[in-house]
């Protein structure tokens, strides 16, 4: 008999930014779970993990615009005409196009009639990571045949998708699982008890040591400057312009330079940034980076700080992954208590978090850090072990793996029926 898997479908794949998506499938497939991708757009970036190199899943892009692949939408909609679940599906997507009549809406339902037709038989469970476009595909492509979905919700999605949209799509779900308290909170408002809380995992195994954190770097001596670190898209939530603002802020007598890693759209809007606050020769925009790359510009950093606050239209972090992978190095962390940052670091026990949009007080922040290299290295010892003590991968992805399971119908796979699961993210 031939074995039954499961798709998992995506928005995009595989991206740079989605490092905690690419080491839940790795840690599926280590724990014999048969996958398959399916993507709604191709890679845009240039460079990839070396986790997504080692996941076996095969990967089907979906045609981004109907447009380019009229013959696969053709296809598509003329294998629909002979399900008996086509009914149920145009009625539904009627409901959904009445209250959001966008050309998205129709591409969603385009993808979902590729999607349905293009899915070996052998699938009997879609799983599909964000709630608002991708988890749109996944469930018409589910009504129309029959299958079963479930989703993980992160960040953007649960809060700019309208609440009609995420209610519907939360009972019509098997089940779900989210990252933050903040987004659970967010999500039982609308469907109580239809999401779990599972934090991403953090495989320390992909990362060194932790290196001996001995400097005693405080600004003071312009040879040996204090060396800023942050990484993240360069999106309007992850509050570079804040953090500009606090640097340009900093006494003129105090010595530092800052790396960004990323890449993104307001990249133009912060280098003019940069160049209007005279601080042209102290910030370093290094772009989109794999992650070995990424670790080594923590193990050489003072600092990691990551600002982040609510963009427009809403759209907000959950708790980004790259606070943990600053802790896995000890590397001491300067964030705002927003999201589900506050989840991981309490603020002067395992880093110090100041409010979101204010660049003042990171400024007074930055420079009480830099005078106080004992208290930085403080803060990292004790940001690592609460990662070790505290979040574990395994607990997490065995969540997922027994829902997947039995969602699927591969066999054995206790379904855990926590609520709640202490785990953490990469």
């Amino acid at each position: 008999m031939t074995e039954r898997r499961i798709a998992v479908v995506l928005k995009g794949y595989p991206r740079l930014s989605e490092t905690f998506i690419a080491q839940e499938i790795l840690a599926l497939e280590r724990r014999g779970l048969p996958l398959e991708i399916w993507s709604l757009r191709r890679p845009t970036d240039r460079v990839f993990h070396p986790m997504h190199k080692a996941i076996r899943a095969p990967v089907s892009y979906l045609p981004e615009y109907l447009h380019t692949a009229p013959l696969r939408v053709v296809r598509g909609a003329l294998a629909a005409l002979g399900r008996p679940r086509l009914p149920a599906l145009l009625a539904v997507f009627a409901r959904d196009l009445r209250r959001d009549p966008t050309r998205s809406r129709l591409r969603r339902l385009g993808q979902a009639l590729v999607l349905a037709r293009e899915l070996p038989g052998t699938v009997s469970h879609i799983h599909v990571h964000f709630l608002h476009t991708p988890a749109s595909v996944a469930r018409y492509a589910a009504l129309l045949t029959g299958r079963g979905w479930s989703f993980s919700a992160h960040a953007k999605d649960i809060w700019t998708t309208p609440d009609w949209e995420l209610t519907e799509k939360l009972h019509d779900a098997r089940w779900g699982v989210t990252c933050t308290r903040d987004g659970r909170e967010r999500l039982d408002g609308l469907a109580s008890g239809r999401t779990l809380l599972a934090y991403h995992g953090l495989d320390l195994g992909r990362f060194p040591p932790a290196p001996d954190r001995d400097a005693v770097r405080d600004g003071s001596d312009p040879a040996a400057p204090l060396r800023f670190l942050c990484v993240g898209r360069l999106v309007a939530k992850k509050g570079h312009d804040d953090l500009i603002d606090a640097l340009a802020a900093l006494p003129a007598a105090l010595h530092w330079r800052l790396d960004l890693i990323g890449s993104g759209e307001r990249r133009g809007a912060l280098e003019a940034r940069v160049r209007e606050r005279g601080l042209t020769d102290r910030v370093a925009f290094r772009g989109a980076l794999a992650q070995p790359e990424v670790i080594a510009a923590m193990r050489a950093a003072d600092l990691f700080v990551l600002p982040t606050k609510v963009g427009p239209g809403g759209d907000r972090d959950g708790l980004p992954n790259v606070l943990m992978e600053a802790a896995s190095q000890a590397l001491p962390i300067l964030a705002t208590a927003f999201g589900g940052t506050p989840e991981f670091v309490t603020d002067g026990e395992h880093g110090i978090l100041v409010g979101p949009g204010d660049p003042a007080a990171l400024t007074a922040a930055l420079i009480r850090l830099a005078g106080e290299p004992a208290l930085r290295r403080r803060l990292g010892v004790a940001a690592r072990a609460r990662l070790v003590r505290d979040f574990s991968e395994d607990t997490a992805v065995s969540l997922i793996a027994g829902r997947l399971r039995m969602s699927a119908g591969l066999g054995a796979g206790a379904q855990n029926g926590a609520t709640e699961v202490p785990a953490c993210a990469s």
